[in-house]
């Protein structure tokens, strides 16, 4: 009952709260510790790539919280420990399902790697000196951990040489479907104007499953005419079976980069509101900490302490389809912005399993004079140390409670 009851809530009450692990994001450890401390935090929703080990990997996450509930509420944290697995769909070229690649042997000895510096996942391997450097004795020729890299593309404007490029794939809908049997709750598609024609075709593949869901989100950065194009989507998708989410994708994967960003999600999330579209309107692609204040600066969120809980039962939330108040923005999505803040606990349980030897053999009679890293057994689960853990959910509750708890607004 709570993983249909309070996410729906979440939306009706306006304080919507998605974790975006990346499209394209598909490091294991990572989605899993992710999973596990927002959802302590109270996060309503995590959205992950369409990867069945990676959707395992968050439901691992999920279910590792349930052992520490009790614990997060002596902390005074509410949290529900149910939020939806989301998983994203493309029906054509879009940043957040692409990849960097690289060759580093051909990287000129004295580069001095921007590209290294300015990747926010540690995704790039740039030398053999570096911390995520491969343990076996075979030539690093390998620029980029795929799995690390979720499509930012920072780095492909960094390097001075311009030897790194991107390459992007589509999603095929054929993987719903074992994902959405398997207990996905929601599904997300990403367009943007001019693609109709796309848009359609991968509508009608995932229409029978569509059933299956708890919500459906639309994903779509500006663009001429965006709100002519919301509407024929609208048109193509109607009646639905559940709500939907409009994602005003303001400026994509940039909410690490400074709070400036947070304009081009709330300017496009205030014309989609004024469409006044059926369904919700969440804002996403530049979101960071300075969000909530403007949003509550500007009235675009609900006063969280006047709503009342609502009395419909959860099967009433499921089968009604409102639509989102033409002042309000229902949620916020947080992707590069939350796990840039986490990173640095995901790093110490990274140095956790990372030991250095001054001397390993190649063979019997031979010896590096430079140190290489080992990995040694050592746990990744991030519950493995409390002290890590607790760490984790008070940043993630931090950012949390921002939407979830009213306070008083300081004009900037």
């Amino acid at each position: 009952m709570n993983r249909t009851y309070h996410p729906l809530r979440s939306l009706q009450a306006g304080h919507w709260f998605k974790l975006i692990c990346g499209a394209s994001f598909q490091h294991l450890p990572i989605v899993r510790n992710l999973a596990l401390a927002c959802t302590l935090a109270g996060v309503d929703c995590i959205d992950v790539s369409a990867d069945s080990a990676v959707v395992l990997a968050a439901w691992e996450g999920i279910q590792a919280a349930q052992s520490f509930l009790e614990q997060a509420r002596d902390r005074g944290i509410q949290t529900h420990g149910s939020p939806w697995v989301m998983v994203s769909l493309n029906d054509g070229e879009d940043p957040h399902f692409r990849k960097a690649q690289f060759d580093a042997a051909t990287c000129p000895p004295d580069c001095p790697r921007p590209c290294e510096a300015i990747c926010p996942t540690q995704a790039i391997v740039a030398s053999q000196s570096s911390s995520y450097a491969y343990h076996s004795r075979a030539t690093l020729t390998e620029g980029v951990i795929a799995s690390r890299c979720y499509g930012c593309g920072r780095c492909v404007t960094q390097c001075p040489y311009e030897r790194i490029s991107t390459y992007s794939y589509v999603t095929s809908p054929s993987a719903i479907a074992p994902l959405v049997l398997e207990g996905v709750d929601a599904l997300e598609i990403h367009t943007q104007p001019g693609r109709f024609v796309e848009f359609c075709r991968l509508w009608q593949a995932i229409l029978p499953w569509v059933g299956h869901l708890k919500v459906i989100a639309i994903s779509c950065p500006d663009g001429d005419g965006v709100v002519d194009y919301l509407r024929s989507l609208y048109a193509v998708m109607a009646p639905l079976p559940c709500p939907l989410i409009w994602q005003t994708d303001g400026r994509p994967m940039s909410g690490d980069i400074g709070n400036g960003t947070t304009h081009a999600a709330i300017q496009l999330g205030q014309r989609v509101l004024a469409a006044k579209l059926p369904g919700y309107v969440q804002l996403a692609g530049g979101t960071n900490g300075y969000t909530v204040k403007k949003l509550r600066e500007l009235g675009l969120l609900p006063d969280i302490t006047k709503s009342q809980p609502s009395a419909a039962t959860p099967s009433a939330l499921q089968n009604t389809h409102p639509i989102s108040s033409p002042a309000h923005i229902a949620g916020i999505a947080y992707g590069s912005y939350l796990r840039s803040l986490l990173a640095p606990i995901f790093d110490k349980l990274d140095a956790i399993g990372i030991v250095q030897v001054n001397h390993y053999p190649l063979s019997s009679n031979a010896y590096v004079d430079t140190p290489i890293h080992l990995s040694k057994p050592a746990s990744t689960h991030l519950e493995a140390y409390p002290e890590l853990l607790w760490e984790a959910v008070r940043i993630a509750h931090s950012l949390v409670k921002q939407l979830k708890h009213q306070s008083p607004v300081v004009s900037s």
